[in-house]
């Protein structure tokens, strides 16, 4: 016997309450086992590929793990190193620009520098404020963040997990949608099709999209001979999945700094300046469209809050979650949305009434149908009927 919509409500209700408390709870070991859940299901296309090749399916697997696991140790050794160095140094520096800038404004406003002045004061908190984040950011960035160990635990459990799940991903699948409630699954199978379409319209492209504006904006920014622009240029493709923002955090950053290196070069300011323009027009015009999409669902204003709201909860693994929990979210909401709209609640008795007098219309259009098809026409009563002059000869035959 069937649940009724209550039970299944209740009992939902349950599962769902149960796995955010697991998640919870076990936001601290989760890490490494999500992260390797995120690298099977993005390498899984390329498995399929290689296995359509001709490949097995360890084979595939093995080649995948083997050429991901090389590509991360080469950044790894080639491009953190540096781009820490860059971080430190700019953090180090950090004091020496608000200093500049004091001397500038003492150059432009000296009457406002007295020391009861807004403007003094405003300075002070600011050059303050500059040492502290010179002399704990990094360190309060480590070990506030991954320890040393957790960090190693990453690099080494995140690649086996990775390969065990890669290697019964289509198992895994078929055992899922087994387990799935046979009354719904076909919903169950929309909706698992709308959120792996939304991942991979957002996650793959948009990634796609925040490599190649890193390397871009790295390349771009030391080609032009700005300090810290390796750091910056990654800092700010990393963080362009955001819409706007990378552009802007990073254009902001790079100006800063160019107005200190090149404050006697204009041209070079606007040359730096230009790179995020460019960067901007290539991603809205062409990369975003190309590689993204504009179908994905997911509105830059919640990214951010599910980013803000899901890293407050469960800090770096709530980052990792972020963006495939809401995109999930986002079908459940158009899902039930839909369902609203079918529903009595939406419609009432207007689209009751409309609705019985469109089924009556439809009936009444089908007993028509009907009648036109059993009825013959016409034209086949007349073919069937004999001539008049056939008739009057046949009886001339018979009485003759």
């Amino acid at each position: 016997m069937a649940l009724s919509v209550g039970e299944q409500v209740r009992w939902w209700s349950i599962g769902l309450a149960i796995f955010i408390l697991v998640v919870w709870t076990m936001s601290d070991v989760l890490m490494p086992f999500l992260a390797g859940a995120a690298l099977a299901y993005f390498l899984d296309p390329v498995a399929d590929r290689l296995e359509a090749r001709g490949l097995g399916r360890s084979a595939a697997t093995a080649v995948v793990t083997l050429v991901m696991v090389a590509i991360f140790v080469g950044v790894l050794l080639l491009v953190i190193p540096a781009v820490i160095t860059e971080a430190r140094a700019l953090m180090e520096q950090l004091p020496a620009y608000g200093a500049a800038l004091e001397a500038y404004v003492e150059r432009q406003l000296p009457a406002d520098l007295d020391p009861a002045s807004p403007v003094s004061e405003a300075l002070n908190g600011l050059r303050e404020r500059f040492s502290d984040w010179s002399v704990d950011a990094l360190r309060g960035a480590w070990t506030s963040g991954v320890a040393i160990v957790d960090f190693l635990t990453l690099l080494v459990i995140t690649p086996v997990v990775a390969f065990y799940l890669l290697l019964d991903w289509d198992r895994m699948v078929a055992m899922v949608d087994e387990w799935v409630p046979r009354d719904h699954l076909g919903t169950v199978r929309d909706i698992a099709s709308g959120i792996d379409d939304v991942l991979a319209g957002f996650v793959r492209g948009q990634m796609t999209v925040c490599g190649i504006l890193g390397v871009f904006y790295a390349l771009a920014l030391m080609i032009l001979g700005l300090q810290f622009g390796l750091a910056i240029g990654l800092f700010a493709g990393l963080i362009s999945f955001i819409p706007f923002i990378g552009s802007i955090f990073g254009g902001a950053l790079s100006i800063g700094v160019a107005l200190f290196q090149f404050w006697d070069q204009p041209m070079m300011i606007v040359a730096v300046a230009a790179v995020f323009f460019i960067g901007q027009a290539v991603e809205g015009n062409f990369l975003t469209p190309k590689l993204v999409g504009g179908s994905v669902g997911l509105h830059p204003v919640a990214l951010m809050f599910a980013l803000a709201a899901f890293g407050s909860w469960l800090g770096f693994t709530g980052l990792l979650i972020a963006v495939p929990t809401t995109a999930a979210i986002g079908v459940l909401g158009r899902f039930l949305l839909e369902q609203y709209k079918g529903g009595r609640l939406y419609t009432g008795l207007v689209g009751r009434r409309q609705g019985d007098r469109g089924s009556a219309f439809s009936e009444a259009a089908a007993e028509a149908s009907e009648t036109a098809e059993t009825a013959p026409s016409a034209e086949a009563q007349e073919t069937a009927r004999p001539p008049a002059s056939a008739a009057a000869s046949a009886g001339r035959a018979s009485r003759s």
